[in-house]
């Protein structure tokens, strides 16, 4: 007699990627993840990337997402800039109309939005940029949904707009004691160790807490992990933590 085991994993999780950014690895890394963040041309990236990094989503069958920025590409998105409401706005939708046009046009769908650097940073913080972000995507497609932290301005402005918010943890960021990231200016931003990464991952995943650089675990509930396509050890991280929350029983799964 045979007997069938169905093997249940215990939880799910999205696991996306920044991309497009001009980065060789892009390729290498897509396998491993389940949703992607295309740069819109803002920071980095231009139509020809966008639909180079569209068709190795749809190889691997990767929910594609944009990731629009200050348009700064000489600090790379990563400087806050000063910009009137209404030029913010229409930046911030042209942009992902630029993902979304292209995307259609290769007969797929846009699913999510992640802002990038600065702009993702202010949305934490700021009711008005994060109010701002919520009602640009709302302008373009109010079925989209966006990426933040959790329990952020991003949160509660995406949430009053009626908009499905994901909310996002860290595989090769630290954490600050409020819950914020560290700055990219300060040493130990960066989580250079993939089992470190992984641990942390985890930690978040199947307890909801992250350990920040220091003081005492901080509660957190996640819906998404990204993992930076511009670190040096991308590629290795991509792999280490693909594998581990396999073997955590951990689904790795995009928006449905």
């Amino acid at each position: 007699m045979i007997f069938l085991i169905l093997y249940v994993m215990k939880k799910t999780i999205d696991l996306n990627c920044d991309m497009g950014e001009g980065y060789a690895t892009d390729a290498l890394i897509m396998p491993f993840i389940s949703s992607v963040n295309i740069a819109c041309g803002s920071h980095a990236g231009d139509e020809e990337t966008i639909k180079k990094t569209i068709k190795l989503a749809l190889q691997f069958d990767v929910a594609i997402g944009a990731h629009p920025s200050y348009p700064d590409r000489e600090n790379f998105g990563r400087k806050q800039i000063e910009m009137e409401e209404e030029a913010l706005t229409s930046s911030i939708i042209e942009q992902i109309i630029a993902v979304k046009s292209i995307a259609e046009s290769m007969g797929t769908t846009l699913k999510h939005i992640k802002p990038h650097g600065a702009l993702y940073n202010q949305s934490g913080v700021s009711e008005k940029i994060a109010t701002l972000i919520a009602k640009a995507v709302k302008r373009v497609d109010k079925n989209l949904c966006i990426y933040g932290l959790p329990n952020s301005e991003s949160e509660k402005a995406t949430k009053r707009e009626g908009l499905l918010f994901y909310r996002e943890g860290f595989a090769d960021r630290t954490y600050q004691p409020n819950g914020s990231l560290t700055p990219r200016t300060e040493k130990n931003a960066m989580i250079e160790n993939s089992d470190l990464g992984l641990y942390q991952v985890v930690n978040m995943i199947n307890h909801n807490k992250v350990n920040p650089i220091y003081g005492d675990p901080i509660p957190i509930h996640i819906n998404t992990v990204c993992i930076h396509g511009d670190a040096d050890k991308a590629l290795e991280f991509a792999k280490q933590i693909h594998l581990g929350l396999i073997k955590n029983e951990i689904l790795i799964s995009s928006i449905k």
